[in-house]
């Protein structure tokens, strides 16, 4: 005879009792299939949260992906708009380089040395400033064009500015030289006797005129004809009332025959100044002034020294 298992059950407030018989075998069954089932709604139940746990990493890893586009699509733009900067900045040194040149040429001053230094430096391939290139493709080759040129730049500046430096102090040594270079007419006249050999007004001899004789009307102002030092300012034997200018750079001019000296010796005076007055003082055939100009102690036709 089969084992069976019997099993009671009282419901509700009644004295009935119901009554199961389960054979033993089933039971074993029973128990198995509620086993079974469980341990399946287990493991559904983890590998579904397993699931949505990776689901979420998931998520996580895109929007982290997404973000590290845009950032990466950033420093693209940043990249491109500094490379761009370095463009600006050659071409702005490249243009002083010109400058300095038209400068140079205007005021005649050789270049002692090469130019800006920006010769050799390429611009950066465009195609490497795609943002939408990934960075790591080009990342390190375009770093390192970037930083060569920025060193290289700024070197071409740093030269720049001691070429303009340079360029300055050529200009005012020259400005200097040629505020100090007799350039206009000491008055305005006549050209009564020019530079070189003459027949003497007094002696009839062939003699050498070491400046120029300009006439005109007794009292006309006599101005400085560059700026200087007054080295000399009085009275000298055949060439009267005498006016001497030390322009520097070895060069002298000289104004004789004035009726009045107006400046006093170690005076200095501008271009254009007043410094006498047309007379006929020393040894003279008439009002006049006579003008010299001497580089180094040697005596030049001042009319080459007359841009007016």
């Amino acid at each position: 005879m089969r084992k069976r298992i019997k099993i009671w059950f009282h419901a509700g407030n009644t004295s009935d009792i119901k009554e199961f018989s389960i054979p033993q075998k089933g039971l074993g069954v029973l128990f198995l299939a509620a086993f079974i089932l469980v341990s399946g709604t287990l493991f559904i139940g983890y590998d579904y949260l397993s699931l949505k746990k990776t689901s979420f990493k998931t998520i996580s890893l895109t929007r982290a992906l997404a973000d590290r586009n845009d950032e990466i699509k950033n420093q693209r733009n940043q990249i491109q708009s500094f490379a761009n900067e370095i463009e600006i900045l050659k071409k702005q040194v490249g243009n002083l380089s010109e400058f300095e040149d038209k400068v140079r040429l205007i005021a005649d001053i050789k270049q002692t040395s090469n130019s800006s230094g920006l010769i050799g430096i390429g611009a950066i391939p465009s195609d490497e400033l795609d943002p939408d290139i990934p960075l790591e493709q080009k990342h390190n080759h375009l770093i390192r064009e970037m930083h060569e040129q920025v060193t290289q730049t700024n070197l071409a500046a740093k030269k720049q500015s001691l070429d303009f430096e340079n360029l300055i102090k050529l200009l005012e040594k020259k400005r200097n030289l040629l505020a100090c270079t007799p350039s206009i007419r000491p008055v305005d006249g006549w050209l009564t006797s020019p530079f070189g050999y003459r027949e003497s007004p007094f002696t009839g001899r062939k003699e050498f005129h070491s400046g120029m004789d300009i006439a005109n009307k007794p009292g006309k102002k006599i101005v400085a004809t560059a700026n200087g030092t007054v080295s000399y300012a009085g009275g000298k034997m055949y060439i009267g009332n005498l006016v001497v200018i030390d322009h520097g750079y070895g060069r002298v001019t000289k104004y004789g025959h004035l009726k009045k000296v107006l400046v006093t010796s170690g005076q200095e005076v501008k271009r254009g100044d007043v410094i006498g007055l047309m007379g006929n003082s020393g040894r003279s055939t008439g009002p006049h002034v006579h003008y010299e100009v001497r580089i180094n102690g040697t005596p030049v036709n001042p009319e080459k020294y007359i841009l007016n």
